[in-house]
């Protein structure tokens, strides 16, 4: 037979509701007398049970001793249940969808539990926004036809000769691409102690390419390549920079930070010639490495072709619907929101783990606008996704995470292992689901083919305006010719 008690009615947990903002609800909620003395009486009966007294044996000390001793813990303990309980059923009732943790309205500590009487307290909570959905049949798309020339099929050659190339310690000279490992701490500005260190972090030295910006500690770093210009192992770096409105770490958000590096170890690539990529691989020929490589080149065409209608899609998306957002980005929300953009780029192809971070890097250093750009999308995508009923299965997980692992050239079940580990494979659930939404308003659009020249001066235009999803940089850097050392 169940338990009466567990039983909760309308009367146990009263809520109120109200708008604070479109995108926020102050939640008033009245615990009533009867749960109160219930939870007292079972935590002090649980106490009572397991607690022994000098001079008592154990459950036989008195009820009032126990109070003297015990009692403020116990209601301190059952004022946060009942709080967590009334809050959780209050969304619940309500049906409501919270993206941050919710605040208190006043001190938590100040609410006085006492026998006999309810309790009432009260906590704003921001929730996902209400807004209309767009028209979504007859979008009109631009389909790049591009084309896999031999400067694409020379440059994935150079990539994989980098690839399989030998690694030589060096002392100094560092050049592009050069990477150093060694320790690091990071401070905020008012600080004495780090709020990072870590005895093993490398950075990649940026070239021309890049302006000379690079990335340390996930932190984009300007002027980083003339910092290292002469430097060598043995040296210490003082680097300064600002810590991004919509760092994952709140506390360190628009702070001045300062980073101390000490150059332990550096190391240059040299590019193995082709005879021994072709021995790697066990190909007889360059010609027939030449050829699989096209074949693998226009496979990743496609894929980067449907990535850039769908980064069309998630343009008109946020050009048509507004709604007003949360008011700031939780930690909770940013770090997602980044690992949702290294699923994606981890997805895409001809993208190196290095390029992976420090677009991530590049990322964490948009403005709070750019950053806000990417949660109403994440909204738009969810509710989209509602709408046309898009269900995610267990295979479509397993097939995303073998495809990310064959660009990796990682063993599936070892990638699905590290997923689980960091709590990230939640994320490519998502990623399945978004981009089979937006595939299925891809459906129904009107599409004009244009040439890849035509994409890339569009890919350009957009770059300048820092489009605000993680396609738009991985597909401009696919179809731009860029020159790579061999």
């Amino acid at each position: 037979m169940a338990d009466a008690t567990a039983t909760t009615t309308q009367s146990e947990y009263d809520t109120k509701v109200e708008d604070v903002s479109a995108a926020k609800k102050r939640l008033t909620i009245t615990v009533s007398s009867h749960v109160i003395d219930q939870k007292i009486e079972a935590s002090m009966g649980t106490l009572a049970g397991q607690t022994a007294l000098p001079g008592f044996r154990k459950g036989r000390a008195p009820k009032a001793l126990l109070e003297r001793r015990f009692g403020e813990a116990v209601r301190e303990e059952t004022r946060n249940q009942v709080i967590a309980d009334g809050y959780s059923k209050a969304i619940e009732e309500h049906g409501l969808r919270p993206v941050s943790e919710p605040d208190p309205v006043g001190s938590i500590e100040d609410l006085e539990l006492t026998i006999g009487k309810p309790l009432t307290f009260a906590v704003d909570v921001e929730v996902v926004p209400e807004f209309e959905l767009p028209e979504i049949e007859g979008v009109a798309l631009k389909k790049p036809v591009m084309h896999v020339t031999d400067e694409h099929l020379d440059t994935e050659l150079g990539r994989q000769r980098t690839l399989a190339g030998e690694v030589q310690d060096i002392d100094d000279g560092f050049v592009e691409g050069d990477r150093l490992l060694g320790p690091a701490t990071a401070t905020k500005e008012g600080d004495d102690e780090p709020f990072f260190t870590h005895d093993s972090v490398d950075i990649l030295v940026p070239g021309d390419s890049d302006g000379g910006r690079g990335h340390v500690l996930g932190l984009m770093i300007d002027g980083l390549g003339s910092k290292l210009s002469g430097k060598k192992v043995g040296d210490a770096l003082a680097l300064e920079t600002v810590g991004p409105e919509s760092h994952e770490l709140e506390d360190i958000r628009g702070k001045n930070l300062s980073i101390e590096y000490t150059i332990r170890k550096a190391q240059h690539i040299d590019p193995a010639p082709v005879e021994q990529v072709l021995e790697q691989y066990g190909i007889a020929t360059e010609e027939i490495l030449r050829e699989q490589i096209r074949v693998a080149l226009e496979q990743r065409r496609d894929e980067e072709q449907q990535a850039a209608m769908r980064e069309q899609v998630y343009e008109y998306l946020l050009g048509t619907v507004d709604f007003e957002l949360p008011e700031k980005l939780s930690a909770n929300q940013a770090s997602r929101m980044l690992e949702r953009q290294r699923m994606e780029l981890l997805y895409r192809g001809g993208i190196s783990a290095d390029e992976v971070e420090t677009m991530l890097a590049e990322m964490r250093s948009e403005t709070e606008t750019e950053s806000r750009q990417r949660l109403k999308l994440s909204f738009l995508l969810h509710r989209l996704a509602e709408h046309f009923e898009v269900t995610v299965s267990d295979q479509e997980v397993n097939g995303r995470i073998a495809s990310i692992a064959a660009q990796r050239g990682l063993r599936p079940e070892k990638l699905r292992t590290d997923l689980l580990q960091s709590g990230a494979i939640g994320q490519i659930a998502t990623q399945v689901r978004e981009h089979k939404t937006a595939d299925r308003i891809i459906e129904r659009a009107e599409t004009t083919e244009i040439t890849a020249d035509e994409w890339n001066a569009m890919a350009e235009e957009k770059a300048a305006g820092k489009s605000t999803d993680a396609g738009a940089a991985a597909s401009k850097k696919k179809t731009t010719k860029k020159k790579k050392k061999t």
